[in-house]
């Protein structure tokens, strides 16, 4: 996202942008964990094993490619349908967050190596299929390993340095310039009265919850 919003235009309204993509992303999440999350109990109480040997609720790859899948045969030919509508849906949204992901290390390599974009891409890419297809083709060893250490260990991690670099390095009057760009009345807002100290002092202290808990 942050490479993305590199990309605005000038003139954006970035508190504005950046709080209508979290409230949809927050929106979005949420809707979807009130559709699944009873379904799933619903396919407990048809015989579906929802819960680990530990007593915890199944998720990652277990909740993906066995829970949901067991569920959606419980429901006869219209749970087909939907497993199919779900997977297809699920395969666009991989593709969609692999690009916004492969963007990332190609925008470095144009910016910083001067490389050629097609063929940043060229390679990269190939790079990502090559390490894709080796935990494809050991898909039961390292798919969950994988998953664990993405969701559990990195994504708060880099989370809680991109609060400590936006609150505490990145000087606070270049961020309020590149602000006023695109909303000239920031200064004066609640929005600039409360976000510093909140990625100060709150949002370090949430990404150590996440990652401790």
């Amino acid at each position: 996202m942050t490479t993305y919003g590199s990309y605005l235009n000038k003139e954006a309204n970035l508190p504005k942008t950046a709080a209508q993509v979290a409230l949809i992303d927050t929106g979005v999440a949420f809707i979807a964990g009130l559709m699944v999350l009873p379904a799933m109990f619903v396919a407990k109480h048809n015989g579906v094993e929802i819960f680990s040997a530990s007593g915890e609720l199944l998720n990652s790859d277990t909740l993906v490619f066995t829970v949901l899948p067991a569920m959606f045969d419980t429901m006869g030919a219209i749970g087909a349908v939907i497993g199919i509508i779900f997977f297809l849906l699920m395969i666009i949204a991989a593709l969609t967050s692999s690009i916004s992901m492969l963007e990332v290390p190609v925008a470095c390599a144009v910016e910083e190596l001067q490389q050629r974009r097609t063929t940043a891409v060229v390679w990269i890419g190939g790079l990502v299929t090559l390490i894709s297809g080796v935990i494809v083709l050991n898909f039961s060893s390292l798919f969950g390993l994988v998953i664990e250490f993405t969701t559990v260990y990195s994504q708060p991690i880099i989370a809680l340095l991109i609060t400590l670099i936006a609150g505490w390095i990145w000087n606070r009057n270049q961020i309020l310039s590149e602000l006023k760009q695109g909303c000239p009345e920031v200064e004066n807002s609640l929005f600039w009265k409360i976000w510093p100290w909140y990625v100060r002092l709150v949002c370090p202290v949430l990404m150590l919850m996440v990652f401790f808990a």
